[in-house]
């Protein structure tokens, strides 16, 4: 690589300590050969670290959290049943490895439980059914009246496929090879990995949304309750809440994966009160549909940040 190709991160920490924690993870992603962005934010203090925390990032399954808060917000308002039965055929819906998505017949799942799956095991077809009801320009708009403007929601979560499809017919290795050779050259061959076209987001927007969730500062107070505790029941902690298993730390957060992007956003709140957002958007320079040692990374950068910015 040359000299001129090299990426230099935009650090963000409000001391030399914390200035130096974000560095060690932004090398340690380096080493690995992992572009991308990290936020940590202590919710009480508002004491922060990071890097590149504004750099737009097409979010994969990430994006499902601000659907699932303005859909909350619209039960919220009366506009929306949470018990509106909603049947998914799995002939028509959305493709993905787990809850409805994968399943082989019709079902019939209230509005309610296809949050819960979409967010617990993230269902792509479950979003989808949400997205079908609450549209994506919708989602956006609510977003950006909100303020939300680091934070875009473009499409349904099965264009994800279709575009690698349409790049790479069946082929999902050929996919791969794509996303991660465009990734070097600066260009989209598959349409929803362009941030400029994707369901994109920063780092920084994304934990300031959190902020607001876990504060109540956006939305109906319910919604950003139920937001809370359908976070909390992810049954996916292989990045940012691997390092952070302890029983006076709860986590809840949401993960992203599509292709060479690992991502996750949430929160770990512990019993001393310490509360911390943190956002987590990685871009893999390998091909490799399993990455465990980035993973780990992702986890190690949490453990360090929480570390760093608690003051219990």
């Amino acid at each position: 690589m040359s000299a001129a190709a090299v990426h230099h991160p935009v650090y963000a920490g409000d001391d030399a300590a914390l200035l130096g924690v974000a560095e060690a993870i932004a090398a340690d992603w380096a080493a690995l050969g992992v572009r991308g962005s990290f936020l940590a934010r202590n919710l009480g203090t508002g004491e922060e670290l990071g890097f590149d925390i504004e750099e737009s990032t097409p979010l994969a399954s990430v994006a499902k959290v601000p659907l699932a808060l303005v859909v909350l917000d619209r039960i919220a308002a009366g506009e929306l049943d949470p018990a509106l039965p909603v049947t998914v055929d799995p002939g028509t819906s959305s493709v993905g490895p787990t809850g409805l998505a994968a399943f082989r017949h019709p079902a019939t799942v209230a509005v309610g439980d296809l949050l819960l799956l979409m967010l617990s095991v993230s269902d792509n077809a479950a979003a989808d059914a949400l997205l079908d009801l609450v549209p994506p320009a919708q989602v956006d708009a609510r977003l950006r009246a909100w303020g939300c403007a680091g934070i875009r929601v473009r499409h349904r979560m099965n264009h994800l496929y279709e575009c690698a499809a349409g790049a790479a017919g069946n082929d999902f290795s050929l996919a791969l090879e794509l996303a991660v050779r465009d990734e070097g050259a600066g260009r989209h061959t598959i349409e929803t990995l362009d941030p400029a076209r994707a369901n994109a987001g920063s780092a920084a927007a994304l934990v300031g949304l959190l902020h607001r969730v876990w504060c109540d500062e956006i939305a109906a107070p319910r919604a950003t309750a139920e937001l809370r505790r359908l976070m909390g029941l992810q049954v996916f902690t292989q990045r940012l809440a691997s390092d952070l298993r302890a029983d006076t730390l709860r986590w809840s957060g949401k993960t992203g994966t599509f292709l060479h992007l690992r991502h996750e956003i949430g929160v770990v709140e512990a019993e001393s009160g310490d509360r911390v957002a943190m956002a987590a958007l990685t871009r893999a320079g390998r091909r490799a549909g399993l990455a465990a040692d980035i993973d780990l990374a992702i986890g190690v950068a949490a453990r360090e940040a929480f570390e760093a910015l608690r003051c219990g």
